[in-house]
This record gives C-alpha cells, structure tokens and sequence, in this order.
C-alpha cells in the first residue's frame, strides 16, 4: 500500500519515522535542542531509516548519513517547538476526516487498513498519531512558509517559453553538413591533411559559395553529397550530441565553424529553424503553477528551517 505510506509522510524533510514500539534499550544523548533533548535511540532509528530509504544509492553517497539523520531530527525537533509556541492544533474532526480520506483514495474499509498498517509495524493509535503530527506540520508550512509564496503570470510564461520542449514544442531544424571522415587510427599526415581541406572548404561556404555545390563535390558521405549534405528536418536529439548542440546555437543562415564527432569532422549550414505548436499555454498552466509554487515552497521552507537554527541554542553531542 504505497498510498498509505506517502499519507503517513507528507512532508519527507519532516516526516516521523515509522518504528514498532521496542523494548526498553538504555540511551544517551545525542543533541540538545533548546533544552530538549534527542537520544542516541532516536537517531539510531533515524539513521536506520535513511539507510532504508538510500539502499539503492552508491556508497560513497551513503557517507556522513549519521550526521544527515542527526541534522534531520534537529529540524524536527525545531518545528515541533514551533508548533507548541504557536499553538497550532489538529482536532479530532480534522484528523478523523483524513483517516477516512485515505481510506477513500486507496478503496480500503477499516479492517484493510489496520492490515496494511499492520504488514509496515504500525498499530492503528501509532499511525493515528504520526498523521495529527502531520497535520500539524502542513499547517505550520501553509501558516508559516506557503502564505508568503505567489507565482505570477509573467513568471508562468517565462517558464513556458524556456520549457517548451516538455510541453511538446520542440524545436526541429532543417540543415545540410558537409562531411570529412577522419579515422581516429589515422597517420597525423593523414589527419593534418583531412583537417586542412575542411578548413579550405569552409572558407569557401562562408565566402559565399553554393554549399550544396560545395557538398557535393567534398563531402565524403556519399549520401549526403548525392542530395548536396541535405540532413532534412529534425530534433536536437535525433542528432550526434555535438551536432545537436551546434544547430541549435545556430540562426538560419549561419555557417558553423569545424565540429568534431566520432565519425569525423563537419561543417554545417542550418536553412530553417521552427518550433512544433505543442500544448498551449492554457493547457499547462495550472502544472506550471504547482511546479513553481513547490519549487519556491521548498527554497523558503529551507530558509525557514536555516533561521530557525540560527536562532536556537544546538548542542551536538553525536556523531
């Protein structure tokens, strides 16, 4: 049930970590707080559960995940301070309604959910609880850090404009290439001699020279010279990454200078470049929005929690 863990953790940076209760293990301390203190049990258990949550990632990005679970309770910690100070309160209408919500979106009755609680180490009371914390945090953020974010239209469509592409607009260009193959094995003579002529051809097309005449008569592609280097229309990335990126800095018209690729060496005139129409605006609007309003979310959120701690007495015992 997926759906239920992700209920259970709204806010991942702030998230309780879902542990069976456990017998009675001796504990010292970890951190203090402002005079609150986190134990060396909970950060055992938070670091067991970053370790958890990073199995997939390669050691090396598994360094100082100790010190990370550590500075992840202080946050908490923090937060739940903040809470209290503000009093800010979940009643049992609320969190009743959103028990019955889950419950709704993953089309489970009562029974199957202490079940699939059950199946992660959870009791209905300790996942009842996580949830009212969760609550709470969410309104805390909303209270806090969201009412304070707004995304303009004009930010909107600038961020349209510059993702045009992931909405179906892709650019598609139209371009012919002369090509000049250069075998990596090549003697340097060899080589010296391939790179000189490329160098006198592309002089010619920047003089003015027909560049399909041009493509014609020097291009080793036999392809390519019988239709004078025509490449057709296509996408930045149906192309050789280096050919890709050069069409695209490119205007209509423009000549580009030698561009190296594995095969060998090619000189490039783009004739036309347009865009694909893709999904209007209106269309996107609303995604763009909560893209941009979780991005800046996030960015005041952490700022937030970086004043927070600028502001509080933290005294690191461990690790």
């Amino acid at each position: 049930m997926a759906k239920i863990i992700m209920a259970c953790t709204l806010l991942a940076l702030l998230a309780v970590s879902p542990f069976p209760s456990q017998a009675k293990q001796i504990s010292g301390i970890a951190a203090v707080v402002n005079d609150e203190v986190i134990t060396t049990l909970d950060l055992d258990k938070e670091y067991a559960q970053m370790l958890k949550e990073s199995e997939k990632l390669p050691p090396a990005e598994k360094m100082g995940l100790k010190s990370a679970a550590l500075n992840r309770l202080v946050d908490k910690k923090l937060v739940e301070q903040k809470i209290r100070e503000l009093d800010i309160k979940v009643g049992e209408d609320e969190l009743r309604a959103s028990i019955e919500d889950v419950k709704k979106q993953n089309n489970l009755t009562q029974e199957a959910l202490e079940q699939a609680l059950a199946a992660q180490g959870l009791t209905f009371p300790q996942y009842k609880a996580q949830l009212k914390e969760q609550l709470e945090r969410m309104r805390l953020m909303s209270q806090e850090v969201r009412s304070k974010i707004q995304v303009g239209e004009r930010e909107m469509r600038e961020y349209y404009d510059s993702h045009r592409d992931s909405y179906g607009g892709a650019e598609t260009f139209h371009a012919r290439h002369i090509f000049f193959k250069l075998d990596p094995k090549a003697k340097p003579e060899d080589a010296a001699a391939t790179e000189k002529l490329a160098n006198e051809v592309l002089a010619k097309a920047r003089a003015g020279e027909d560049f399909a005449a041009l493509a014609k008569k020097y291009s080793q592609d036999s392809a390519a010279a019988k239709d004078g280097g025509d490449l057709g229309s296509f996408k930045k990335s149906d192309m050789l990454p280096e050919i890709g990126d050069t069409v695209a800095a490119m205007k209509p018209g423009d000549v580009s200078s030698i561009v190296r690729s594995p095969a060998g060496l090619h000189i490039i005139k783009l004739e036309q470049k347009s865009r694909e129409a893709g999904r209007p605006f209106e269309e996107v609007k609303d995604s763009i929005e909560e893209q941009l309003y979780k991005k800046k979310s996030d960015e005041r959120f952490n700022q937030w929690v970086k004043d927070l701690r600028n502001a509080a007495s933290i005294d690191i015992k461990q690790p």
